[in-house]
């Protein structure tokens, strides 16, 4: 799957997205000097041969535990962590933490993404206070691929959309005597999102530790998982493995019949 969302222009101001995209935003900085005090305080020396910083941290946070810095293992971080995503001591992942920023996903899919509370944290595009009128619908892979379906659905999604529109402007219209504008225009705007649909895109910011994100990927990267949501699921499993291949690597993309894929690991529940 391509990191970048797939766009294909309708003769509307709707664009219809078959793909979301990942912006992996924010990463951990360490602070050595804190860590060699530390280390120094407890008459220990100790590396890592991660650059990575999550990686880093989710090591040391094991170490702590058993104050193991003196003789470490062989085979350096990718062998710790495997060790710890084998023991299942997945406690320590949760001091790993990325920040993301993810497009072209749908409201639809939104409401089943924040049911993930522990270990997440979300901020998403407010429809009271954004213009929906140049909007994005997302459509689902199933219903793309027929174009008899394709087209009942997209008359469907341009039909709200023209509501959502003419609606607005009804509303900016009979609350024009209220000298607020912006209370006027999220008050316009919040009622007429009442008929926007479910497919309707949208953006959300989310800070997820590693340890979160290994069960969201294992819960919503399955088969089992609605088609949309197992698209997020991979994609972001994809740049994980690039971005901290010691604590997501042991993930295998499967293909499925309808061209997608399934995450599995050997280490389930972590």
């Amino acid at each position: 799957m391509a990191d970048s969302a797939s766009h294909s222009e309708v003769s509307s101001p709707v664009r219809v997205i078959h793909e979301p995209t990942v912006h992996i935003v924010g990463r951990q900085v360490c602070d050595m000097g804190e860590i060699d005090q530390f280390l120094g305080q407890h008459g220990v020396s100790w590396q890592s041969d991660t650059t990575i910083a999550g990686e880093f941290l989710s090591e040391m946070a094991g170490r702590v535990c058993y104050m193991s810095f003196a003789k470490p293992r062989p085979g350096g971080n990718h062998a710790y962590l495997n060790h710890i995503l084998e023991v299942g001591h997945g406690s320590v992942l949760e001091h790993a933490t990325w920040n993301f920023l993810v497009t072209g996903v749908s409201r639809s899919l939104t409401h089943e993404l924040i049911r993930h509370r522990a270990g997440f944290g979300y901020s998403q595009l407010s429809q009271r206070y954004v213009d929906e009128s140049v909007a994005e619908y997302v459509e689902p892979g199933i219903i793309a691929a027929d174009p008899a379906l394709h087209e009942i659905w997209l008359k469907t999604v341009q039909s709200a959309h023209e509501g959502y529109c003419a609606l607005v402007d009804g509303l900016n219209a009979k609350l024009v005597d209220e000298e607020d504008k912006t209370l006027r225009r999220k008050r316009a705007r919040q009622a007429a999102r009442s008929v926007l649909p479910n497919a309707t895109e949208t953006k959300i910011f989310i800070t997820a530790n590693a340890r979160a994100l290994r069960h969201f990927i294992e819960m919503r990267g399955s088969r089992h998982a609605e088609d949309e949501i197992r698209l997020l699921a991979v994609a972001l499993l994809r740049r994980m493995q690039v971005e901290s291949p010691n604590l997501f690597g042991d993930y295998e993309l499967v293909p499925l019949s309808d061209g997608s894929h399934e995450a599995t690991t050997p280490h389930r529940k972590v």
